[in-house]
């Protein structure tokens, strides 16, 4: 498979994992379900336009590359100190889900900057398609 669709179906399964968690934190109580939530929806639009319209071109590439660290640190922000153990503990259902969650973000979200940085180290940039063969 190539490695431009591998990227592009890593980064929207990253995307679409990080709003089944946004979902899960607001669900949980961990974050509140008010309007500052909505500062995610143009990020994760902007993502998205990176990965779908702006697909192979250096752009898509930083688009995806800073959207999938951001994805990357959601793992991060919940797994530090103390851990999320006491707080999906305290939950009456639905703990494996949510870390299955974190940690599938995490895989998808790496899995996606290291395709992303592959695909910014390319020599051929600044060639066009028909010089290029």
């Amino acid at each position: 498979m190539k490695p431009n669709i591998l990227l592009t179906i890593a980064s929207l399964l990253s995307i679409l994992l990080s709003t089944f968690h946004m979902s899960d934190d607001i669900v949980r109580g961990m974050e509140k379900g008010g309007l500052s939530n909505l500062i995610a929806v143009p990020i994760l639009v902007i993502w998205l336009y990176g990965t779908l319209v702006l697909a192979g071109r250096r752009s898509g590439y930083v688009i995806i590359l800073l959207g999938s660290l951001l994805g990357l640190g959601i793992p991060f922000v919940h797994m530090k100190g103390a851990g999320l153990g006491a707080q999906v503990a305290k939950a009456p259902s639905g703990g494996f889900f949510f870390v299955w969650t974190l940690i599938a973000l995490g895989v998808t979200a790496l899995f996606s900057i290291i395709l992303a940085v592959r695909g910014l180290w390319n020599p051929q940039w600044g060639q066009s398609s028909s010089s290029a063969s």
